[in-house]
């Protein structure tokens, strides 16, 4: 025996299982997973004397669970659930929670590594940052494929298609002028003269009226000949 009074917790989406051995016995309970059940949690640990308590790493559910119990004087593991089936004896008819308390009793458990909160911290802003960046590189290739769709070749004439040009010449092509764009310009000669004829050749054709329709002459079809 390595831990006298050790706890085995077996997180779910819903509720928790926590198993505590001490040596007077073993006290299983069942809290919910809001905050308040967690706090409860905590103080039946804390009442219980527990040193030691480790968790699988099932999903995302042992998060909130590990930033709860953090920094209260607990030992807290997370251990990989491979790991734990490797390890032979588990009968049938024992609890996860149960289990995970004898193999963290007995020292068979090897934690896995987790950074500290700061570094936890750091990490999610990071990876959000990254999928923000990826998304947006994402919403950018399907608007050049839009505008290659439509023979609209607007990154030949702006390096980024999102940038302030790109967006003035988009705002044109929405409106279908182009003297705005034209007056906010402050580009080249030639790269106006490109933009200026992307514009015209994409703005949408003018409407006739109807006294032009009617003056434009028939065509005559040759009558075939009688038989």
């Amino acid at each position: 025996m390595v831990h006298k009074r050790c706890c085995g917790l077996d997180v779910h989406k819903k509720n928790v299982v926590a198993c505590v051995l001490t040596d007077a016995g073993r006290q299983v309970r069942t809290f919910g997973t809001v905050t308040r059940e967690l706090l409860r949690l905590l103080d039946w640990l804390q009442g219980e004397e527990v040193t030691h308590l480790a968790m699988e790493s099932t999903g995302v559910y042992w998060k909130p669970v590990f930033n709860l119990l953090e920094g209260h004087g607990l030992e807290l593991m997370v251990v990989n659930p491979g790991h734990m089936k490797a390890v032979p004896g588990r009968k049938t008819d024992v609890k996860d929670a149960e289990w995970i308390a004898d193999l963290l009793r007995h020292g068979l458990l090897r934690a896995s590594r987790i950074p500290e909160r700061p570094q936890r911290e750091l990490q999610e802003m990071v990876r959000y940052r990254r999928s923000l960046v990826d998304t947006r590189a994402d919403e950018v290739r399907r608007l050049q494929k839009v505008l290659e769709g439509a023979n609209i070749k607007l990154g030949d004439v702006a390096s980024d298609v999102l940038g302030k040009s790109g967006r003035d010449m988009l705002e044109a092509l929405a409106t279908g002028g182009r003297s705005s764009w034209r007056a906010r310009s402050t580009s080249s000669a030639g790269r106006s003269e490109r933009v200026c004829a992307l514009l015209s050749h994409t703005s949408p054709p003018s409407r006739r009226s109807p006294g032009s329709l009617a003056a434009r002459p028939r065509r005559s079809w040759p009558r075939s000949a009688p038989r």
